[in-house]
């Protein structure tokens, strides 16, 4: 069974009140259907599998990344990198961030395509079959 593992988050080159300036406020985001979260407080990760990782924000909120094609060695590391390719903190959808896994044969750059925030039955599902 693995265990979650720390996050390493790297900032955007923006600072985040650019992104706020030009996509929104976080409350405006969601309610645009965007279900967006700040790269710097995400706190562990676990890999579901080859191109599907679940990251947590604080102590309730879970999203879940879906990765472009497969990143291989994401199964199995011990720490990854996410970086906003948004020019800021923000990741709201799908080519708004990279994982950054390292590997014997270099870093590997995982673009996501995907964000989905769970709902919270989901979250606690996931606790319970973690336990």
């Amino acid at each position: 069974m693995r265990k979650f593992i720390k996050i390493v988050a790297v900032a955007g080159a923006a600072a985040t009140a650019g992104c706020m300036a030009s996509q929104g406020s976080p409350a405006q985001m969601a309610t645009d259907g965007r279900q967006c979260f700040n790269a710097a407080q995400v706190n562990s990760f676990h890999a579901v599998d080859r191109d599907t990782v679940y990251v947590t924000t604080g102590v309730r909120r879970m999203y879940q990344l879906e990765i472009v094609g497969v990143c291989p060695d994401v199964d199995w590391t011990q720490r990854v990198g996410l970086r906003s390719t948004s020019g800021s903190n923000w990741v709201c959808s799908g080519l708004d961030a990279e994982l950054l896994v390292p590997s014997p044969s270099g870093l590997q750059r995982c673009p996501v395509v995907g964000v989905r925030a769970l709902t919270p039955p989901e979250i606690e599902a996931y606790r319970a079959r973690r336990r």
